[in-house]
C-alpha cells in the first residue's frame, strides 16, 4: 500500500515544525578578563555543574573555560539532543566539538506543559528569559544531571570533555543565560512549538470553565448550603453580579463594546521603517571548516565561495544608492562567462601573487574542469590581478588603436632615454630585453614580461596610465 501524501497544510505546519527545532547562534563575544563565575543565572550555573561532575580533568576544564573566554568557539548550532560547533585553537583549521543530551518523551512533555498550563506563573517567567526553580526541578527534570552530558570531538584528545568540547559546554551556559528556551530545544521543543501547545492547553482549560458555570455567569453553588444562600446582589441589583467582568461592576464604567473584524485589519498608518545599518569597512570572513572525512564537499571550495558571495556581497550594499535615491542602472559585477568568472574567482581567493600548494591544487582542478593547463591557469589569473576583465582580454586579443596616445607613448619613452620598442598592434616590445608593454582600451599600459627569444609573456606588475612609468617599473625587476 502507498502512503498519503500529507496535504500542503500538513507540509507546511511541518516544515514549520523542523525549521522551529533548529536554532544557529552567532559566535559569542570574548570575554577578556572575565573572572569569577562563568554564568551568570542558576540555570546556567546548574548546566556547568553537570559537566564539572563528571569531568576527569579539571585541566581540561580550565583550558575549555579560557578557549571559551577569549573568542575560540565559532558559531553554536542547537537541536534536539545535540549541540554542534567549531572550535578554533592553534591549528590552521578547527575541530568539531559536539555535546550530546536525551530528550524527553511525548509523555513527558504532556505533562511538563500541563504543569505550565495551570500554572500561569510559570508562562509569564519563561515569557521573560527566566527558568522557574519549581519547573525546572519538578517530576520532568529539565537540567542534566551528572553524566547527561555526553561530549565528543574530532581532535585525537580523548577525555571526556577535551578543551574544545570543555569550551563549548561554557558558551551554552551564555546562551542558557539569555534564554532558557535554548535549553527546551535541547530537551527535544522550539519556542514556537511550545507557546502554541500551551494556547491550545489555555484554550482548552478555558472552554473546560466556562462549562461548568450557570446560563447566568455564575459559577454554581459548591454544595447545598450554598445553593439555598441566596446570592448578593451588585450594584445594578441583579444578583450575581459579582461573578461578572470586575470592570463591569464599578459604576461609571462602560461595558467594552465589540469590533468588527473589517475594522480591526484594516490598513493603518504604520511609521517608517528604521534607516538601514551602514555598511561595514570590510567583507566579513567565512568561517574555517574542519577537516572531516566523508564530506559530501570540498571544504576549501566552499570557503572559497563563502568568501567570494561575502566580498560580492559587501561591495553590492556599498554601491548601493542612499535610501530614496534612484537606483544604479547595473550592479556592481558584469556576467561574465563561465571560464573569466572562473578565473576571477581563482585571482580573489589567493590574492598574493606566490604559488603555494593551496594555489597550485586550485589551478590543477580548474585546469581540469576547463579543459586548459594548469600554467594557463596560472597566467590568465596573473593577468586578471593586473586588470581584472581588461587585463585577461589583452592576455589573449590584440588590437588596432588609433592614432593619439599610442603614439605619443613612443615619444615619450624616447625623451625619456628609456629603450626603444618595436611597434605591433596595440604592443610595444623590445624581443632582446624580454619587454613589452600593451596597451588596453582603457588607456592604460599593461607591463609583460618574457625570456629573451622565448615569447612566453606573462603579466608582470600593475597596469599605469603612463607609458614611462609603466616601463621604469618593469626594468627595475
Amino acid at each position: 500500500m502507498i502512503p498519503r501524501r500529507p496535504s500542503g497544510r500538513a507540509a507546511a505546519a511541518d516544515r514549520l515544525v523542523r525549521a522551529d527545532r533548529t536554532r544557529t547562534f552567532p559566535p559569542l563575544p570574548p570575554r577578556p578578563g572575565a573572572r569569577g563565575l562563568f554564568a551568570e543565572s542558576w540555570w546556567g550555573s546548574a548546566w556547568l555543574d553537570a559537566l564539572e561532575t563528571t569531568a576527569l580533568d579539571s585541566a581540561r576544564l580550565a583550558r575549555g573555560r579560557t578557549y571559551a573566554r577569549d573568542g575560540h568557539v565559532d558559531t553554536i548550532n542547537v537541536t534536539p539532543g545535540r549541540i554542534l560547533a567549531t572550535v578554533r585553537d592553534s591549528r590552521p583549521r578547527p575541530y568539531s566539538a559536539e555535546i550530546r543530551l536525551r530528550t524527553l518523551s511525548d509523555h513527558q512533555w504532556d505533562g511538563l506543559l500541563d504543569t505550565v498550563a495551570a500554572e500561569p506563573d510559570q508562562l509569564a517567567a519563561l515569557l521573560a528569559k527566566k527558568l522557574p526553580r519549581t519547573l525546572a526541578e519538578g517530576d520532568v527534570r529539565l537540567l542534566p544531571g551528572p553524566g547527561d552530558l555526553v561530549p565528543r570531538c574530532s581532535c585525537p584528545d580523548h577525555g571526556r570533555p577535551c578543551k574544545h568540547a570543555a569550551a563549548l559546554c561554557f558558551q551554552v551556559a551564555r546562551l542558557l543565560d539569555a534564554d532558557p528556551f535554548v535549553l527546551l530545544l535541547m530537551r527535544g521543543r522550539g519556542e514556537r512549538e511550545l507557546l502554541d501547545a500551551l494556547s491550545r492547553r489555555n484554550t482548552a482549560l478555558t472552554a473546560g470553565e466556562a462549562r461548568t458555570r450557570t446560563p447566568d455567569g455564575t459559577a454554581p453553588p459548591a454544595s447545598s448550603s450554598d445553593a439555598a444562600d441566596p446570592a448578593p446582589s451588585g450594584p445594578s441589583g441583579h444578583p450575581g453580579a459579582t461573578g461578572e467582568d470586575p470592570a463591569a461592576a464599578v459604576p461609571g464604567t462602560p461595558a467594552p463594546r465589540p469590533v468588527l473584524a473589517r475594522a480591526a485589519l484594516a490598513d493603518r498608518h504604520r511609521p517608517a521603517l528604521p534607516p538601514p545599518l551602514p555598511a561595514p569597512p570590510q567583507p566579513g570572513r567565512p568561517h574555517v571548516l574542519p577537516e572531516v572525512d566523508g564530506l559530501p564537499f570540498d571544504p576549501a571550495t566552499l570557503e572559497l565561495l563563502a568568501a567570494d558571495a561575502a566580498a560580492r556581497a559587501h561591495a553590492c550594499i556599498t554601491a548601493a544608492p542612499d535610501p530614496g535615491g534612484r537606483p544604479a542602472p547595473t550592479g556592481p559585477f558584469p556576467e561574465l562567462p563561465p571560464w573569466e568568472d572562473a578565473v576571477r574567482l581563482a585571482a580573489t581567493a589567493h590574492p598574493t601573487a606566490g604559488l603555494t600548494s593551496a594555489t597550485r591544487t586550485l589551478y590543477r582542478d580548474l585546469a581540469a574542469a576547463t579543459g586548459r593547463t594548469p600554467t594557463d591557469v596560472a597566467r590568465s589569473v596573473a593577468a586578471w590581478r593586473q586588470g581584472g576583465p581588461e587585463g585577461l582580454a589583452l592576455l589573449h586579443t590584440t588590437w588596432n588603436p588609433p592614432a593619439g596616445d599610442f603614439d605619443r607613448a613612443r615619444s615619450a619613452l624616447r625623451a625619456a632615454d628609456l629603450p626603444a620598442l618595436r611597434p605591433h598592434h596595440n604592443h610595444l616590445t623590445d624581443p632582446a630585453r624580454g619587454i613589452q608593454l600593451r596597451f588596453g582600451h582603457d588607456h592604460r599600459w599593461y607591463p609583460y614580461e618574457s625570456e629573451p627569444a622565448t615569447e612566453d609573456w606573462w603579466p608582470a606588475g600593475p597596469a599605469d596610465p603612463d607609458p614611462v612609468g609603466a616601463l621604469t617599473t618593469l626594468l627595475a625587476r
